[in-house]
């Protein structure tokens, strides 16, 4: 992973809380794994609300000056992007493009103060997707936030299937996904064989309505109830 690749965009708790559905008993009570949650200040907040939170992603690889270096590059293109594209938004949840920047940007400022310390801690860990490091069973809900699905046209569905079976192994009782589009604002055209291939394995799958939309039409989760089985890799 090279950073130069990387536009770095965060979001925070009440985005998060919007998207899967969670209640403060949630985020305060269940051992909780992030993939792919970026410099978001989920982590941060969670952890402010004295949760047991872990996030991973492959730009935790960097130093924090490195990855603000990149936010500094990035965020101005971003903003001017959004501005020429605003119709293609819902502006529900947040109200206007400058609403948007600025809780991107907030968001992005508490994740670069917590990281070094979030580091040391365990809380930002570099892995990814579809290989984790962690035991069976480490997390009560395992998340994925505007990753999988999202990007079908660029991780293929056995990518997708290795990913979602991993998080399952992880989690003791729930996977979620967010959203189920593609970037081109269609449903995932892996999600259907998804769905079979866990139901096949035996796991409750539910696709729930969420108070979340800013992509338009994203406004499902997938829920994996895990059980406590132990997923195969065939």
């Amino acid at each position: 992973m090279k950073l130069e690749n990387v536009v770095p965009w965060g979001r925070n708790l009440k985005e998060y809380q919007s998207m899967f559905k969670l209640s403060k008993e949630d985020m305060q009570s269940k051992k909780i794994l992030g993939c792919g949650d970026g410099p978001s200040s989920f982590n941060f907040e969670v952890t402010k609300l004295n949760g047991n939170i872990t996030s991973i992603d492959p730009i935790y690889q960097f130093s924090k000056d490195e990855i603000k270096k990149r936010i500094d590059e990035t965020s101005s293109v971003v903003s001017q992007q959004l501005k020429q594209h605003q119709n293609d938004f819902v502006w529900k949840n947040i109200k206007s493009v400058d609403e948007l920047i600025y809780i991107r940007l907030t968001a992005m400022s508490n994740f670069i103060k917590d990281y070094d310390n979030g580091k040391k801690e365990g809380r930002y860990i570099h892995q990814e997707l579809p290989k984790l490091s962690f035991e069976d069973n480490s997390f009560d809900l395992v998340l994925s936030s505007h990753f999988l699905f999202l990007y079908s046209e660029h991780f293929d569905l056995q990518f997708h299937i290795d990913s979602i079976v991993e998080m399952c192994r992880v989690s003791k009782n729930e996977v979620k996904i967010f959203p189920l589009l593609d970037l081109k604002n269609q449903k995932s055209k892996f999600l259907e064989p998804i769905l079979e291939m866990l139901k096949r394995k035996g796991f409750e799958t539910k696709i729930i309505k969420t108070d979340y939309e800013f992509q338009k039409g994203a406004n499902e989760l997938l829920s994996i109830k895990v059980h406590n089985k132990i997923l195969d890799r065939k």
